[in-house]
């Protein structure tokens, strides 16, 4: 087979891209098609582990979800190039899912010929395999000072002979200039397979915009196909930055209206604030989503201790990836969030490390191959981690330990598990709410991706200062009094069996989860474009 393409364009960054093609790919799927996902280059700290030759690999964000939308696996085609920015003029690649240092030195312009070939065997791969290729670009098509490097819109575009929408943010302003003016600015044989026009994020009566559909319309030939309404809580994460840094409570409503209006038209009182510290490098953000969408969880992304001084035990701090963690670390200092941290956590309150956040935790952060860089731990776990040159890329799928729980907690401190005071580190009373306890014995699944090892700080172990070791081979490590957590495992939030655990009692019902958010998706995208529209991008050009 031969698949047919469908590409997103966007006039712009943020302009709706990731999620139409989201939105597409679950469209095209319950019509009983195969489908999978394609972009050719993504920038983002945003990434999955997945499927390559190699064994396994990563990908952005986006295309794993896109991949879960169409009820395909993921692996590395569909997401050849993965640039991840350590600074602002630099990133790392990842070609074919795999780091390469020769292309992460190389000069960007240089670098698109070399990868080119490759890029373009991987949609050719995945055209082989499926009826409909569902492909996503980047930034907008009509960058001219990119044109004659660009491996991920037109050419992508051309190769393919895709049938291209071209998405604006009708909310910002001036979209019917911004969509004119792209279309001009591409070669006619590039203009010829835009077939459609989509208005994003438009709040209002949509009767009030003409007449100028039509005029668009009769100005370039392309007609629009789609006004989409203003949608904020869509309940899929945003591939680039903080999704939005309003607090939020998760309550399925389709815009974000301040929160007393949300009290008002009967949204449930919070039961939980979880605060996750957005340091500047934060990394996997994204897999924070699907708190969101939970009912009765109060989500705030935080920058300053003020945000988090009024938390109670019950609420949770989470501090997220990083990848740059020694630097991370170094800004949460001077920001005096450590303190407010570790006074959080003195208090029995609930501390949730992943990843660069685990590493966070611990009592210090060794770089024999400056790899990140050297620094002194939070002192919150009796931890020490090691940074090696090789970076460990991998899906896990592993069981919480079933001493997670108070009496479990208790026997082992009896046993010599004693939570001994340090310099650093503040003493904790058995946390009577038991905020992690629930997971106990919850079998789930997930993703690594670190440089650093952790392990017990051998001094302090000796003094019997020891972590609980609640995921097997070092992935997940509790304080005895329970209420600090560090964990090594990406994708917590998206099992659906640690979702219920965390959550589910509470409500006496399935927590939601990612494929009810693609399911919505599709109702949204079939509800708004118009009628045949989206079955005719799959007929012959």
């Amino acid at each position: 087979m031969t698949a047919k393409c469908v590409m997103v364009l966007g006039t712009t960054s943020g302009a709706g891209k990731s999620w139409l093609t989201t939105a597409l790919c679950r469209y095209y799927q319950r019509q009983g098609l195969k489908v999978a996902p394609f972009k050719a280059q993504n920038m983002s700290n945003n990434a999955r582990v997945v499927a390559s030759e190699n064994g396994q690999g990563e990908i952005g964000s986006a295309q794993y979800f896109q991949a879960l939308a169409a009820r395909a696996v993921p692996d590395v085609r569909m997401n050849p190039l993965l640039l991840k920015p350590e600074h602002d003029t630099h990133s790392q690649v990842v070609l074919m899912g795999q780091v390469s240092e020769p292309l992460s030195r190389m000069d960007w312009r240089g670098r698109s010929n070399h990868v080119w070939p490759v890029i373009a065997q991987a949609l050719d791969d995945l055209r082989a395999e499926n009826d409909v290729v569902v492909i996503e670009g980047a930034g907008s098509p009509a960058e001219i000072n990119l044109s004659s490097s660009d491996i991920v819109n037109m050419r992508v575009a051309l190769h393919a002979q895709a049938a291209c929408l071209l998405v604006t943010d009708i909310d910002r302003g001036g979209a019917f200039a911004h969509l004119y003016g792209t279309w001009a600015l591409l070669p006619e044989n590039e203009r010829a397979l835009i077939k459609g026009f989509v208005l994003n994020k438009f709040r209002g009566d949509a009767g009030l915009l003409a007449p100028a559909p039509q005029m668009l319309q009769d100005l370039t030939g392309i007609p629009t196909v789609a006004t989409l309404p203003m949608w904020w809580q869509h309940g899929l994460p945003e591939e680039d930055g903080v999704f939005d840094m309003t607090p939020t409570l998760g309550t399925g409503v389709s815009s974000l209206p301040p929160e007393g209006a949300l009290t008002a038209r009967g949204g449930p009182a919070p039961l939980t604030q979880v605060c996750i510290v957005a340091y500047p490098r934060i990394s996997n953000l994204d897999e924070y989503q699907p708190l969101k969408n939970v009912p009765g969880v109060r989500l705030q992304w935080v920058r300053s201790p003020g945000e988090i001084s009024s938390l109670k035990p019950t609420d949770w701090i989470i501090l997220p990836g990083s990848k740059n963690t020694s630097g991370d670390l170094a800004w949460l200092r001077s920001q005096g969030l450590d303190a407010a941290v570790a006074r959080h956590a003195g208090q029995g309150g609930a501390v949730m490390g992943i990843c660069g956040g685990l590493q966070m935790l611990g009592e210090a952060l060794i770089d024999p191959h400056g790899v990140d860089g050297n620094a002194p731990g939070l002192g919150l776990l009796p931890l020490v981690t090691v940074f090696e040159a090789d970076k460990t890329v991998r899906h896990t799928q592993t069981r919480f330990s079933a001493q997670m729980t108070a009496q479990g907690i208790a026997a082992a401190t009896t046993s010599g598990y004693v939570d001994a005071p340090s310099a650093t580190r503040p003493v904790a009373a058995l946390a009577a709410h038991d905020p992690w306890s629930v997971l106990a014995g919850v079998e789930v699944s997930g993703y690594e991706i670190h440089h650093g090892q952790t392990q017990p700080h051998a001094a302090m172990q000796a003094a019997g200062d020891v972590a609980l070791e609640v995921l097997a081979g070092g992935l997940g490590w509790q304080n005895p009094a329970g209420n600090v957590l560090g964990l090594y495992l990406h994708g917590l939030f998206e099992d659906p069996a640690a979702l219920q655990a965390l959550f589910g009692a509470r409500f006496n019902k399935p927590v939601p989860t990612l494929d009810s958010v693609f399911d919505g998706l599709a109702d949204f995208i079939e509800q708004h474009f118009e009628s045949g529209a989206l079955q005719a991008l799959l007929k012959p050009n």
